[in-house]
């Protein structure tokens, strides 16, 4: 389980570093951030617009990868197992009774509270 938890936080943080990696390679709506290093749209890998759509879907790609790592994070980290019941097969609510039952006072308890001390200071 242990494995599985330290597998799926390595994917969280691969796609957290590549979603904010992506977002900074998009190109602004007001500015075009790419023109300003001189890469010009038309010679890219991608072409003129084939780039916008290629970092848009990547980023999408990798946002759902972390919405889904968090989620099964979050179902990992709030499993709880439930108590085996021991290699003799006896459940635990007897052992809770007996408790309880030690801790109840007795009837001879409130008797002896009430009774005089015999070491009271006479006045």
């Amino acid at each position: 389980m242990l494995f599985l938890k330290t597998l799926i936080i390595v994917v969280q943080l691969l796609s957290a570093l590549g979603i904010i990696g992506l977002v900074l390679l998009q190109h602004g709506k007001g500015a075009d951030m790419g023109a300003a290093f001189g890469s010009g749209a038309s010679g890219s890998l991608f072409g003129a617009t084939g780039s916008a759509n290629f970092l848009s879907r990547t980023t999408a790609v990798l946002a759902a990868i972390f919405f889904a790592t968090t989620l099964t994070l979050t179902y990992l980290g709030s499993y709880k197992s439930k108590p085996s019941a021991g290699l003799l097969g006896a459940a635990s609510a007897p052992v809770a009774s007996a408790v309880v039952a030690a801790s109840a006072p007795t009837a001879s308890a409130p008797a002896a509270a009430a009774a005089p001390s015999s070491n009271a200071v006479p006045k």
